[in-house]
């Protein structure tokens, strides 16, 4: 891990070109294939604002969750009618194509990939998904722009539709495999991306030492909980310790920010709200994780 990009000096990447052109030219700056934890780190630093250190995050989870995915950028297609209960979901996988709906497709206007989640249960059998590919623009595949939400408003959401769209269905059990632990991963570097942001801004706006280091130490422990397997109790009970100690120093940021640079603390009234959208999800985890080392 080049730990030292930290200390370097920041040149912003704004988005002004569009997600698609931000994300090839964070690949460039990161040497063309960086790590997963190295792309989070290196966009989070550089980003311009806190949705695109999320939108660094997110690709890097992505690219753990599939270590084989193209260098272009991606997305997870879960949701539908707001659940992502496998017995809630329509789309299906039938041979080679898919047919369906999703109602949620995180920065669409730059995937050039997406995984599908998609059930391949028989009549009569228990819900069980398989994990399907699609290349956007392909036959059958159809996204459509959904308005800007208030947080993070720079990076696009979409509802995809599929009808009778080839794809590829990857190996293994596309809930246990894939959709499961790409949250704990998702949380794991868009923390990381989000803290390193954080650093940076820091930096620049000649922050209290003593809260650039901490935010350090919230790096350094990002970094190791990446490395750990997404689904066991004890990365839970670590990732859970992270957000604590990230929530800790919201006094301490809050304050920094009303010291300095006016556009700094804009941008992170807006969207410091990003790391709690799966808060509910990460307590229950927490809890069921307490459950199993408890009963260990």
């Amino acid at each position: 891990m080049p730990w030292s990009s930290l200390f370097q000096p920041i040149e912003r990447l704004t988005a002004e070109a569009g997600l698609e052109d931000w994300y090839a030219r964070l690949l460039a700056h990161s040497g063309g294939t960086p790590q997963p934890f190295e792309l989070a780190l290196v966009g989070g630093l550089q980003a311009a604002t806190p949705g695109l250190a999320f939108l660094a995050g997110y690709q890097a989870a992505l690219r753990v969750l599939w270590p084989a995915a193209p260098w272009t950028a991606g997305s997870l297609c879960v949701t539908e009618n707001r659940s992502t209960r496998p017995a809630d979901m329509n789309t299906r996988i039938d041979g080679l194509h898919i047919v369906g709906r999703k109602d949620f497709v995180t920065a669409a206007e730059c995937a050039d990939w997406l995984l599908v989640a998609v059930r391949e249960e028989g009549e009569g059998q228990a819900p069980r998904l398989a994990l399907g590919v699609v290349r956007q623009g392909a036959p059958g595949v159809r996204i459509e722009p959904l308005p800007a939400l208030p947080l993070m408003p720079d990076i696009g959401h979409a509802r995809l539709h599929l009808d009778q769209a080839q794809g590829e269905r990857l190996a293994g059990d596309g809930w246990d495999d894939y959709v499961k632990p790409f949250r704990t991963l998702e949380d794991a570097h868009v923390l990381a991306a989000v803290a390193a942001w954080l650093f940076g801004v820091g930096r620049e706006s000649a922050w209290p030492e003593s809260l650039q280091l901490r935010l350090q130490a919230l790096l350094a422990g990002c970094a190791e909980v990446a490395r750990q397997a997404p689904n066991a109790a004890t990365t839970h009970l670590l990732l859970a310790g992270l957000f604590a100690q990230q929530q800790a120093l919201a006094d301490e940021l809050d304050a920094a920010f009303a010291a300095g640079p006016t556009h700094w603390a804009a941008l992170w009234q807006r969207d410091e709200g990003l790391l709690r959208i799966a808060e509910a999800a990460r307590s229950k985890r927490l809890e069921k994780a307490r459950q199993i080392v408890a009963g260990s």
